[in-house]
């Protein structure tokens, strides 16, 4: 994203505030503007970063009061969080003006979802070129039946973006079973579920094993995005985008992106 579009982003948002303070407490006006703030920031610096982390901190209601608060303390207190938000948007518009040209055109360059699936979307290439060796020599095949082979490989490029990678971590119990996720990114809050299509995990498979999945990592205290990664050599998913869209959504305050490659073969 280029400085000048980020700025004037952010201008649309501040510009929303004087509106939104004359409309009742917490409505659904400013239900979308926050969330539509919140969306910019992550996209202008990325998640996990401070810029979010201070917009995220703005309280818009009384931190104590009793049955007699008036309400008009309450409206001062909604009307005050959104001034807050105000100076925080503003400061972050004097950032990108003093600082941006400092930076990389586009800011979400270090965003770690967009590392994870740039991997991803470009696994299929980094198998082929590991079967074409020189002189035919040995290599990792990971289009056999061997979903092993797949997280070894995955778990290897990760680290050259993330220096905290926890594998096989432990799972909280769901329906009354523990399991493992296959990685998590503590720092981030991402955890990573690695399948391989085969004989006997296809289309439906594949789509019934992830909906237990997403069900299972919301009960995961540092799971706020789930990545679920499918990789489909041999083309068995007959429909991989629309396994995709269905896939990928919030659900109860988890981002859930589900990835399929390659697609068409």
């Amino acid at each position: 994203m280029k400085k000048e579009k980020a700025i004037e982003l952010l201008q649309k948002q501040i510009n929303l505030i004087d509106g939104i303070k004359q409309k009742q407490r917490f409505s659904q006006e400013y239900k979308k503007w926050y969330r539509d703030t919140e969306i910019i920031i992550e996209k202008i610096f990325g998640d996990n970063t401070r810029h979010l982390k201070d917009f995220d901190k703005i309280s818009y209601s009384l931190c104590a009061f009793t049955t007699s608060t008036p309400d008009y303390k309450f409206d001062q207190a909604f009307i005050n969080g959104m001034e807050s938000a105000r100076s925080i948007l503003t400061s972050m518009q004097d950032e990108l003006i003093e600082f941006g040209d400092l930076e990389k055109d586009n800011l979400i360059d270090e965003n770690p979802l967009i590392k994870i699936k740039k991997i991803c979307n470009r696994f299929h290439l980094i198998t082929n070129q590991l079967r074409a060796r020189y002189d035919n020599r040995d290599t990792l095949d990971v289009e056999d039946e061997d979903e092993y082979d797949v997280q070894d490989l995955l778990h290897a490029i990760l680290k050259l973006e993330f220096d905290d990678i926890r594998p096989e971590e432990w799972c909280p119990s769901y329906a009354g079973k523990a399991s493992r996720v296959d990685f998590l990114l503590k720092k981030e809050e991402i955890i990573i579920e690695v399948k391989k299509t085969r004989k006997g995990l296809t289309h439906k498979e594949v789509g019934d094993q992830l909906l237990i999945d997403i069900q299972r990592y919301q009960q995961h205290p540092n799971c706020k995005y789930l990545i679920c990664f499918v990789y489909d050599p041999e083309g068995r998913i007959r429909n991989p985008k629309g396994i995709e869209n269905d896939l990928t959504k919030l659900d109860n305050g988890m981002q859930i992106i589900t990835i399929i490659t390659p697609k068409g073969t």
